[in-house]
C-alpha cells in the first residue's frame, strides 16, 4: 500500500467530479438568467448527462477502495488535518451516493430542469395547474430518494440529513416547538403598538440606480467583483462556478426599494462565504460551505444583522438619498430604519420581516412533510397553504402566485429537507455575531464608520476558510465556544424590536 500514491489518485478522481459539478452549475446559472425558454428540453438532457457522469465517477468502486486504504492513515492525522477531512467528507459523499442508482440521478436531473422551466412560466401566469403534475412527480421522486436511505427514525430524515448533517425530523420539530412561542409572543406584543410609516420604501426607484447602490454596498462588505458578478433572475440565488467565479443574482422592482437591495445583500453574504474558503481546498469536496444552515447564517447576518441595523444606515443613508434624488428627502435615518424593520405579516417569505420570517419557514416545513407522508395531496396544496398562512399570520394570498408558487425550491429539486435551514441560519447568525462582538469590541462603531474588514476577517477565520472541513456543530462550537442555541437569536430579536416598538 502506497499512501502517497493512493491519496494523489483519490484527489485526482475527486477533482474530476468537482469539475463535472462546476460544468453543471454553469448550465444551471444560464438556465436561471439568460437561457431562452425554448432551450429548456435540451438543457434538461445536458444536466441529466452531467449529473449521471459525476455520480458514476463518485460511485466507482475504485473510489471506495481508495477510501478504505486511506482511512487508518487519515484517522491518525488528527482533527485539524485537511487531508483527514478530505477523506472523511469524501467517504460520507461516497456512502450517500452509492445508495442511489445512477439512473435515478439522471431521471431527477432531467425532471428538475423541466419543472424549473415550467415554474418560471407558471408563477407570473398564476398557473398552478400546469406545474401540478410535475410537482406530483417531484414528491414521488423525493419519496423514492428517501427510500434509498433506510435506517432512519423517520422515513424522510435522510432528506434533512443531506442538508444538515446530524439533524432529522424530530430535532427540527423540537427546535421549532421551542422557537415558535417566543416568536408569537413578540409578534403579539408588536401588534399592539402603532405601525411605523414605511411609505418611503415605495415610489420611483430606477433599476439602474438600485443595482449601482447595492453593488457599492456589497463591495464595501468585501464581495470581490473580480471573482464574481451580479445578474437578474426570477428568484435570487448565489452560485459558485469554480475557483475565482462566485456569482450572485437578484431581482428588482422599480416601485419598491427593499426587494432588490436586501436580496443583493443576502446573496453577497452567501458569496463572501464561498470566496473566503481556503483556495488550497480547490478541486476537493471541501471547497464548499459546510451545510445549508451555516451558509444561510451568512446571508442572514449580512442582510439583517448588519444591513438592517441603525449603525449601518448612519453611514449609508446619505449615499442612498443621493442615489435616488428627491425620493427620501422627507425621512431621516431613524425613520428609514424603522421602516425597513417594520413588522407586518406578509404573503411572501423573502419579503418577510425578521419576526415573522421563521413562521413562513415552519409553514413550508409542515406542508412538505404532509405531502411526503401522503396526508396532503399536491392538488390540495394551494388551499392548504391559504388556510395555514391565514391561521399563522392573518393573511391569505389572492392567488397561487403569492402562495404555493412563490418559492422555486419545490420546483428546482427534491421536496423536503431544505426549508429548516433558513431558520437554522437565522439562529446561527445571531450566535456568530454575538461571538464576533465579544471578540472584536465595538462592531457597531466599525459598521458606522463603514469598516467591515474586522467582521469579515473574523468570519473568514472562524467559518469561511474551512469550507466543509468541519461539521456545522463543530463550526458553531469553534466559532462561539458554545453549542447551537436559540438564546442569542431570541435575545437579538427582543432587544432590537422592543426598542423599535417601545415595548417594556
Amino acid at each position: 500500500m502506497n499512501i502517497d500514491a493512493d491519496f494523489a489518485e483519490l484527489k485526482q478522481r475527486l477533482k474530476t467530479i468537482e469539475d463535472l459539478g462546476d460544468a453543471q452549475k454553469v448550465l444551471v446559472w444560464d438556465q436561471a438568467t439568460y437561457m431562452p425558454s425554448g432551450g429548456a428540453e435540451a438543457r434538461g438532457r445536458l444536466l441529466a448527462v452531467l449529473s449521471s457522469l459525476a455520480h458514476e465517477r463518485l460511485t466507482n468502486p475504485d473510489v471506495g477502495r481508495l477510501l478504505d486504504s486511506l482511512a487508518p492513515w487519515a484517522e491518525a492525522q488528527g482533527a485539524e488535518s485537511d487531508a483527514a477531512a478530505l477523506v472523511r467528507v469524501a467517504r460520507r459523499d461516497y456512502d450517500r451516493a452509492t445508495r442511489v442508482p445512477s439512473a435515478f440521478v439522471h431521471r431527477l436531473a432531467e425532471h428538475t430542469a423541466a419543472t424549473y422551466n415550467a415554474w418560471q412560466r407558471a408563477r407570473p401566469a398564476n398557473d398552478f395547474a400546469t406545474v401540478r403534475p410535475l410537482l406530483e412527480k417531484t414528491v414521488a421522486l423525493s419519496r423514492e430518494f428517501a427510500a434509498f436511505h433506510n435506517g432512519h427514525g423517520h422515513p424522510f430524515d435522510a432528506l434533512i440529513d443531506h442538508a444538515e448533517e446530524g439533524m432529522n425530523v424530530e430535532t427540527v420539530r423540537a427546535l421549532f416547538a421551542d422557537l415558535r412561542p417566543k416568536l408569537v409572543a413578540l409578534l403579539d406584543a408588536i401588534r399592539a403598538r402603532p405601525e411605523p410609516d414605511d411609505r418611503c420604501l415605495s415610489g420611483d426607484f430606477p433599476e439602474g440606480s438600485q443595482r449601482a447602490f447595492g453593488e457599492t454596498v456589497v463591495r464595501a462588505f468585501g464581495y470581490d467583483f473580480g471573482r464574481g458578478r451580479s445578474d437578474k433572475t426570477a428568484h435570487p440565488f448565489m452560485i459558485k462556478l469554480g475557483r475565482g467565479d462566485v456569482r450572485i443574482t437578484t431581482r428588482y422592482r422599480s416601485d419598491s426599494l427593499p426587494d432588490g437591495l436586501f436580496s443583493t445583500l443576502h446573496e453577497a453574504g452567501h458569496a463572501m462565504y464561498e470566496q473566503g474558503i481556503d483556495e488550497q481546498l480547490d478541486g476537493t469536496p471541501l471547497y464548499h460551505g459546510t451545510t445549508w444552515g451555516v451558509h444561510e447564517s451568512q446571508s442572514r447576518l449580512w442582510e439583517n444583522i448588519v444591513g438592517r441595523s441603525l449603525p449601518f444606515w448612519r453611514r449609508w443613508f446619505a449615499p442612498l438619498k443621493a442615489a435616488f434624488p428627491g425620493a427620501l428627502d422627507k425621512v431621516d435615518v431613524e425613520a428609514f430604519h424603522r421602516a425597513i424593520n417594520k413588522v407586518a405579516p406578509s404573503l411572501i417569505r423573502t419579503d418577510a420581516d425578521e419576526v415573522t420570517y421563521n413562521l413562513h419557514v415552519m409553514l413550508r416545513f409542515d406542508l412538505e412533510l404532509a405531502m411526503l407522508e401522503g396526508t396532503l395531496k399536491v392538488a390540495d396544496l394551494p388551499d392548504a397553504w391559504r388556510s395555514r398562512i391565514r391561521a399563522d399570520l392573518g393573511v391569505a394570498p389572492a392567488d397561487d402566485r403569492d402562495g404555493a408558487l412563490q418559492d422555486m425550491h419545490w420546483y428546482s429539486g427534491l421536496v423536503g429537507g431544505q426549508f429548516q435551514s433558513y431558520t437554522l441560519g437565522n439562529i446561527m447568525s445571531a450566535q456568530f455575531f454575538a461571538a464576533a462582538r465579544r471578540d472584536l469590541g465595538d462592531v457597531d462603531a466599525q459598521m458606522g464608520a463603514g469598516e467591515f474588514g474586522p467582521l469579515r476577517g473574523w468570519l473568514t477565520e472562524r467559518i469561511y476558510r474551512h469550507g466543509r472541513k468541519y461539521t456545522a456543530e463543530e463550526i458553531v462550537r469553534r466559532a462561539t465556544g458554545e453549542p447551537l442555541s436559540i438564546a442569542p437569536y431570541v435575545g437579538y430579536l427582543n432587544t432590537k424590536y422592543r426598542a423599535l416598538y417601545g415595548l417594556s
